[in-house]
């Protein structure tokens, strides 16, 4: 799998659009740095692009930016705030685990279903993330988009995404 099969499986246009512009900002490099990636061209999705900062001695992640859709669902500032922070403490572990592998692999991610619940409230629709490195070799971040829809209550106290996994 490689970019082309992670390209052809996103359905919405602005995730399209989103991981057309990761794909172009890389160039002849395996990964684009955050400094390549160029909010003019990415203008009418920024409100749905949020962005981590990776830490490989601890293994942690800072969020470095959310557009208002993604804040808004975190109900406070993404700008550094430790992603455990963000997060229900029944879905840290598993949202560590993913941003970790698609840094460390590294390897894109596309999920579709209940992509958030939190503050009460679910979100349904469909997740990229996409890693970022300043050498172009080993990812340092993760650049992701969600596109979401409000859901009706829901009991399950968990999120569930089908996922798809893809190469770099």
């Amino acid at each position: 799998m490689n970019f082309s099969h992670f390209y052809a499986a996103i359905q919405s246009d602005a995730l399209k659009h989103v991981a057309a512009h990761w794909h172009e900002a890389r160039g002849p490099r395996r990964l684009p740095a955050w400094h390549d990636i160029l909010p003019s061209h990415i203008a009418s999705q920024l409100k749905l692009i949020w962005v981590y900062k990776y830490d490989h001695q601890t293994q942690l992640f800072t969020g470095r930016l959310a557009g208002n859709m993604i804040e808004s669902v975190f109900g406070k500032s993404f700008r550094g705030t430790p992603m455990k922070e963000l997060y229900p403490e029944l879905d840290y572990p598993r949202l560590h685990a993913r941003a970790q592998r698609v840094v460390s692999e590294p390897a894109l991610f596309r999920g579709q279903g209940k992509v958030f619940r939190h503050l009460e409230r679910i979100g349904n629709g469909e997740r990229i993330m996409l890693p970022l490195s300043d050498d172009g070799l080993h990812g340092d971040g993760v650049m992701g988009a969600t596109i979401y829809q409000m859901a009706h209550s829901d009991p399950s106290p968990q999120t569930t995404e089908n996922e798809s996994w893809y190469a770099v």
